[in-house]
């Protein structure tokens, strides 16, 4: 998790991905996810756990709607470009775009990876499956 989360953001740092605000978005839940990491790793406890879950949920969010964006951009050039393009052939090029339309979903994954990493995290206080109490 931290890995992804220092490389996703190394990335886009270097892609310069802050020309607009929206750009930023995933740049500052990026930030987010590092800071509630590092409080986890400092002092885990219930809240830092749900911050986390929180902030993965959001960087589920923001990478389909990121999806999405790079999508809709590339095909409004494409459209500019060549107007009478085909539906397939527009949604083609539109993925296959000088914008990476499917980049976003790193953020999906990172979502995702976070998402496991606090199911039955141990400061949530939730019980092990395979705990078997015996009621005598």
């Amino acid at each position: 998790l931290l890995l992804g989360i220092v490389g996703l953001g190394a990335e886009l740092l270097l892609l310069e991905h802050f020309e607009e605000w929206r750009q930023w978005l995933p740049l500052a839940l990026l930030l987010s996810a590092l800071l509630v990491w590092v409080s986890n790793a400092v002092r885990a406890s219930a809240a830092t756990v749900r911050a986390m879950q929180g902030v993965m949920v959001l960087c589920i969010v923001a990478g389909v709607v990121g999806v999405w964006f790079h999508y809709s951009g590339n095909t409004e050039f494409e459209l500019e470009m060549y107007p009478g393009m085909a539906r397939w052939e527009l949604f083609k090029e539109s993925m296959m775009g000088a914008t990476p339309a499917l980049a976003p979903g790193a953020m999906v994954q990172l979502g995702l990876i976070g998402l496991a990493w606090s199911f039955r995290q141990p400061a949530l206080g939730q019980r092990a499956v395979n705990d078997t109490t015996s009621h005598s």
